[in-house]
């Protein structure tokens, strides 16, 4: 069976049944109709049903299938650390899923991920747990369960849960929205221009009269489409979408300079200031040096602008790019492969997309020597910090936005299961202090927080029990994390992964899908089910 060829027609009919949809319910060219609240299911249903009777598409000019200059940073796995050594684990928050959707389009299109694509965390990221909402003026509670490690059964899972407060769409302040579009040549392809398009367009439809909206372009220059123009008619924005074509150069930098100028003009007071930059990420930084934009960008994010990314399309699609730029921006990345994603990235979830709640979010934790000999966070790599990092305010670190959830994982090596510290030191001796083998604690944990327009940051700091559970007592929460955390191992080949397998992935996920109002549990099954069948042809 040719993978490549029938899985990409398949993404390709999910995308044009997906605008059929919105058509037929006037979505896509009446900004007051809302749309419908839940069409995933008939989706599904109408692409299944069309599979395998497409004919093969042809590719735009310079973009063939086999053709591919994508771009992803090479990732180092995180290796297990001595706490004697290494009393302190510290890193960034990490709100982006880009890499999951990513992910998804690989499978979706017969082949399997690059290995330096899957960034674990952002798989686990992608979907939401059931935690409870903060009960106090802290914009994040957390939570963490301890069992034994599924792919390492003589080893510790250590879960750590963080959920921010919810808030409706009502009650966000008004957003100076800035869209900051790749029209370039590159981007003259079905699930690049057109799903951009189209997936702006369901942003816009939810958008209130207190709000406005840019839209500025790039190709071979940029330019300003739209000026800044109110949401209480969107008329004038849908047809700015609708007349957008590509072709040219891409001259990303001057674009960026621009948008950041556009929102600059429009400033809202406590509201939120955002560009939303739509491209699939293979532009030229012009006239500037990359340095020199990325210094732009972290000026503009300590004036109140933010940056928001999403990715769209394939074959030359820069990852690496993206990623950094969001990184550096205080925004969030996303990865746009069909206007589902578009749905759960621009309307489900606005609230975090859109509106910061705690930017500069930092987490250290620090190990009880006595009951852990080591550890080894899972995913986070580009998010890792320096101890002193940590108090420092100058550092930047993740954002989150309202209603996200943050999800950590750790494998734990038991004293009793480890190897004492082979470290000899010449002018130190590390010593444990007395009253740890007596404490029950199994770690101390502090996070460092910022107001989204704070300059110091608060502490939050809290001692965790030493509680271990059965596997089989732990919530849904603690499961299904796990079993993304153990697919992801598999799909990098880690050399951590233990005793991993597609069956035993499949197994806890179907055990722990919980409340999948959304059914994106169940479409994980499925893609791990097809990621199992293309590992047998590779």
């Amino acid at each position: 069976m040719n993978y490549r060829f029938s899985s990409m027609v398949y993404s390709k009919i999910v995308f044009l049944i997906s605008c059929a949809f919105l058509l037929i319910t006037g979505c896509m060219d009446n900004p007051g109709i809302q749309y419908p609240r839940a069409p995933e299911k008939e989706l599904r249903s109408l692409s299944k049903q069309a599979l395998g009777t497409a004919e093969e598409y042809e590719p735009a000019d310079g973009l063939h299938p086999d053709f591919n200059t994508e771009e992803y940073k090479r990732i180092y796995e995180n290796p297990f650390l001595k706490v004697k050594d290494n009393p302190l684990s510290t890193f960034s928050i990490d709100v982006d899923t880009a890499s999951y959707s990513n992910v998804r389009r690989f499978l979706n299109s017969g082949s399997l991920p690059y290995e330096d694509a899957v960034r674990i965390e952002e798989l686990i990221n992608y979907f939401t747990y059931e935690y409870s909402e903060p009960v106090d003026e802290t914009p994040f509670a957390f939570f963490t369960e301890l069992s034994s490690c599924p792919w390492n059964k003589d080893h510790m899972l250590l879960h750590i849960g963080l959920q921010a407060k919810k808030m409706s769409f009502a009650e966000l302040p008004p957003n100076n929205l800035v869209f900051l579009l790749d029209v370039s040549g590159s981007m003259n392809y079905y699930n690049k221009l057109p799903l951009l398009k189209s997936a702006l367009k369901l942003l816009v439809n939810e958008m209130r009269s207190t709000d406005k909206i840019s839209i500025v372009v790039y190709a071979g220059a940029a330019g300003l489409v739209l000026p800044a123009t109110s949401c209480k008619n969107k008329q004038p924005i849908i047809q700015a979408l609708d007349m957008l074509t590509a072709g040219g150069s891409t001259a990303g930098g001057a674009g960026i300079q621009l948008a950041y100028k556009i929102a600059k003009e429009n400033y809202i007071a406590d509201g939120n200031n955002r560009v939303i930059l739509a491209t699939d990420g293979d532009f030229n930084v012009g006239a500037s040096s990359e340095g020199e934009l990325v210094r732009m960008i972290e000026d503009k994010r300590e004036q109140g602008i933010f940056l928001t990314v999403l990715g769209f399309g394939m074959g030359n699609y820069k990852d690496s790019k993206m990623e950094s730029l969001a990184d550096k921006g205080n925004g969030n990345y996303a990865y746009i492969d069909n206007l589902l994603e578009a749905k759960k990235v621009l309307v489900s979830e606005m609230g975090g997309t859109l509106f910061t709640i705690a930017k500069d979010v930092k987490i250290q934790v620090e190990f009880n020597p006595t009951l852990v000999d080591s550890y080894r966070l899972i995913g986070y790599e580009n998010r890792i910090l320096r101890a002193e990092d940590f108090s420092d305010d100058t550092k930047d670190a993740g954002e989150l936005g309202a209603g996200h959830t943050v999800t950590v994982l750790y494998e734990l090596v038991s004293v009793a299961d480890g190897s004492s510290s082979d470290t000899d030191l010449r002018y130190q001796d590390v010593e444990i202090k007395d009253g740890a083998a007596a404490s029950n604690e199994l770690m101390f944990i502090k996070f460092r927080y910022k107001a989204p327009d704070g300059k110091e940051s608060k502490l939050l700091t809290e001692p965790i029990a030493y509680d271990m559970i059965t596997f089989e007592s732990t919530s849904n929460n603690f499961r299904f994390a796990a079993c993304v955390a153990e697919f992801g191992l598999i799909l990098r080949n880690s050399e951590f992964k233990g005793t991993a397998s597609y069956s035993q992935v499949l197994e806890l996920a179907k055990r722990s899908q919980g409340n999948d109002k959304e059914g994106y549990r169940r479409e994980f099954i499925e893609l791990v089910k097809l990621a199992e069948a293309l590992s047998k042809h590779n």
